[in-house]
């Protein structure tokens, strides 16, 4: 015969789930939300009419993904360093051919693709600490926008002028 309190015991540890913070969650899911964000980036006309290999459309999303867990493991009240792979990365796309709208763009995209993964993780998150990273997460993406603007720009003022 069954034990209804052993039953409802087991119904609670398997109910159990691990709760992480934000920036685990991130890390852990980071291929995840690569590729999520490639699939939103593949259907977005203007964003490949720049005809890109995987690496090149990829390659720095590692590093200013991990910039952003970097940024959510500060304490409290710590000054988030600038993003050296988001300064590069505006270089980078200089080069390849982006307008900044369409650096706007992939940046928007890289928060959909972040958020969309912690809405699939939300049961996993520590529920206090959720909305305060969601605004460090918008925060130091918009950051690593800045510098690549910066430098996107930079680019632009030294290039020739191009004549009609």
């Amino acid at each position: 015969m069954n034990n209804p309190k052993s039953s409802a015991a087991a119904g609670r540890k398997s109910s159990a789930v691990l709760v992480e913070s934000v920036a685990d969650v991130l890390e852990r899911e980071l291929p995840e939300v690569i590729a999520d964000w490639l699939a939103r980036v593949e259907k977005e006309p203007e964003l490949m009419s720049i005809q890109l290999d995987y690496e090149d459309r990829t390659g720095h999303l590692p590093q200013l993904l991990r910039d952003v867990i970097a940024r959510l493991r500060l304490d409290a009240g710590t000054k988030a360093p600038i993003s050296v792979a988001a300064a590069a990365h505006g270089d980078l796309r200089y080069r390849q051919g982006y307008t900044v709208a369409l650096s706007v763009e992939e940046s928007r995209l890289l928060q959909v693709s972040i958020f969309t993964m912690l809405h699939k993780n939300v049961k996993n998150l520590e529920f206090d600490l959720l909305l305060p990273d969601i605004v460090t997460i918008a925060d130091e993406v918009d950051a690593q926008l800045k510098q690549q603007m910066l430098r996107f720009m930079a680019a632009t003022s030294t290039a020739p002028l191009k004549s009609h």
